[in-house]
């Protein structure tokens, strides 16, 4: 008999609800949240379990320790807010029936494998380059409301930041000496992030490959392999560059216009609408870093180079998107094809 489950979880409490094949709603209950409790109650269960949880802070952990625990673990993206009466129960229900009918979009990809590691490293990386960069940030709003001029790298090293402190008045320098300190202990802790990263990175022999691709060095290689996991989990390469937010879409309505002679024929109206808005931000980051690594970095005879070169004799614009255009030439083509529809 198969049973399926909704949890839905919370910093100090799970409210787990069973639901049978049929639809019928057997049980709920409320339990802390903790390993030993929720796996408890699933072990008193009989039957194919097949468990659903949405995407949240516990939800790579509970997919590790509870994947043995069960048949099939699926986590789901958050979905609309829902109308009427809500309690934790009905979620867990709604949950429960959700995968009971595989009414939902996509499942959020949760790994058990060896790259574990490797992603607790690279998201600590990341928090701590975001936090020395927030501190840069703030000495330079310092400076700036103060009238100092704060441009470039230079102005963090010991000797660049002793002119700027001088030209302060003793109540500013005060609160700048003590953004300096906190970049100062900062430093040390991104460069052992970054040493232990690339450390771990290189444990895998795949990074070696990635890393002569343009534009790529260790600490992107690692942003991809930590997210990306593996390949097979996508079918064809236009969903990849669709889930790095590379992906074209395209939508159009009443695509055909009938002729006088009774024949039909396509109507040219614009079919772009820019680029997917569902996508992992951190990929897109990456690859937009690494075409602007090569474009600032390499030679003219990279092919990538020679190929963005290309495209802007064509009539390219360096700063357009794919499927944007100015307002006057919207309107335009919609009166082309209001002309052409008669």
């Amino acid at each position: 008999m198969e049973m399926f489950i909704g949890l839905d979880v919370h910093a100090s409490s799970t409210t787990m609800a069973v639901v049978s094949q049929t639809g019928k709603q057997l049980r709920s209950q409320v339990m802390s949240t903790s390993a030993e409790a929720i796996i408890e109650s699933l072990k008193a269960l009989r039957g194919e379990l097949h468990l659903c949880l949405e995407e949240c802070p516990q939800s790579s952990w509970l997919f590790e320790v509870l994947s043995p625990h069960v048949a099939e673990l699926v986590v789901i993206g958050l979905g609309e807010k829902s109308q009427g009466p809500k309690s934790d129960a009905q979620d867990a229900f709604r949950l429960a029936n959700k995968l009971r009918l595989r009414d939902y979009k996509t499942a959020v990809f949760k790994p058990q494998s060896s790259y574990a590691r490797l992603r607790y490293l690279s998201r600590a990386h990341r928090q701590v380059v975001s936090d020395v960069t927030r501190v840069q940030l703030r000495i330079k709003a310092l400076l700036r409301s103060r009238g100092v001029a704060a441009k470039g790298k230079q102005l963090y090293s010991s000797e660049g930041r002793q002119p700027v402190i001088v030209a302060l008045p003793g109540q500013a320098r005060a609160g700048i000496e003590v953004l300096f300190q906190a970049y100062d202990a900062l430093q040390p802790v991104r460069r052992a992030a970054e040493r232990e990263l690339v450390q771990e990175l290189h444990r895998h022999a795949i990074s070696r490959v990635l890393e002569t691709c343009p534009g790529f060095g260790p600490i992107r290689v690692a942003e991809v392999l930590a997210t990306v996991v593996s390949p097979q989990r996508f079918r064809t390469r236009q969903q990849f560059w669709s889930y790095c937010g590379l992906g074209i879409v395209m939508r159009s309505s009443s695509d055909w216009l009938q002729l006088p002679d009774g024949s039909w024929q396509r109507a040219a109206i614009l079919r772009t609408r820019g680029l997917t808005r569902r996508y992992n931000r951190g990929l897109k980051a990456v690859f937009k870093g690494a075409a602007t690594s090569v474009l600032a970095l390499y030679g003219p005879d990279e092919p990538l180079r020679e190929n963005y070169q290309r495209q802007l004799t064509t009539g390219v614009k360096p700063n357009s998107r794919c499927g944007s255009s100015s307002r006057s030439t919207r309107r335009s083509r919609q009166r082309r094809t209001s002309r052409a529809r008669g």
